[in-house]
């Protein structure tokens, strides 16, 4: 049923150089709606630079970058996220000296349906806008646990709430695809599986694709629909979670210095 669906998202043979460094070669990659899939590979394999790729923070060198069939390449970061692609990142870049309801606030007023003049005049629809704004704000971290945390500066917060605010934000822009880089970077054995649950829920919940870049075999096996195989900016494998780890490519070039760990 899945192969009738169009791609939300494809790379055709996307490389990037950065002087005499190639730091992604000839990259395909395809991601359907709905599917939730793994981006794995050792450090410095090219996985976050796939991530500035798609969100327009680089250019590639040669390739395409298709979203929804329609070409972004040479578009701005805001142009990416509008046209429903939203990450997080592995370094966490919350506005830390907002609230937690104004985090979410910021990333909801990007669909604002109200202009600057409506803004500035302050009328009785701009209100009614502004409280759509929070209800819809206040709806998202009550689902993930978040609200009674709504007055707080986002710097104050756990870790781990960090992290699930962080992807509340992004979620609040609506997108259709969602990458999420290394999410579980920090985290305990317990945090790791409730970040589980939390990916398969987000993804059933919202019907979003999810891209995932994390270095946790269990975490990243655990949920993945399809895992791609990135070593030295070269894809290496790709298939379902079984597939990959059985792969010796793999094994030798990351899997292999997980055994005995």
């Amino acid at each position: 049923m899945s192969a009738a669906k169009s791609p939300i998202l494809k790379l055709d043979q996307v490389t990037i150089r950065f002087g005499g460094l190639t730091a992604v070669s000839s990259l395909d990659l395809s991601i359907l709606p709905g599917e939730l899939v793994g981006l794995i590979g050792p450090n410095g394999a090219g996985k976050t630079t796939v991530f500035n790729l798609i969100t327009g923070v680089y250019q590639p060198t040669e390739g395409s970058i298709a979203i929804q069939d329609r070409s972004s390449i040479g578009l701005k970061p805001f142009e990416i996220t509008a046209r429903g692609v939203a990450r997080t990142f592995q370094n966490i870049r919350l506005f830390a000296s907002l609230t937690v309801l104004d985090n979410v606030r910021t990333a909801l007023q990007m669909h604002q349906e109200k202009g600057m003049l409506s803004a500035l005049w302050r009328g009785s629809s701009f209100r009614v806008e502004e409280k759509r704004i929070e209800d819809r704000a206040l709806e998202l971290l009550d689902l993930f646990g978040l609200a009674r945390f709504r007055h707080s500066m986002a710097r104050n917060l756990p870790y781990g709430d960090q992290r699930r605010l962080e992807i509340v934000r992004a979620l609040a822009t609506e997108p259709r695809l969602l990458l999420l880089d290394e999410p579980a970077a920090g985290m305990n054995p317990t945090e790791k599986q409730e970040l589980m649950r939390l990916i398969q829920f987000i993804q059933q919940k919202f019907q979003i694709a999810l891209l995932l870049v994390e270095h946790d075999m269990p975490v990243v096996m655990g949920i993945s629909e399809r895992i791609v195989v990135l070593d030295y900016g070269i894809k290496i494998a790709e298939g379902t979670p079984e597939t990959v780890r059985s792969n010796p490519k793999v094994i030798e070039a990351y899997l292999g210095q997980e055994h005995g760990a």
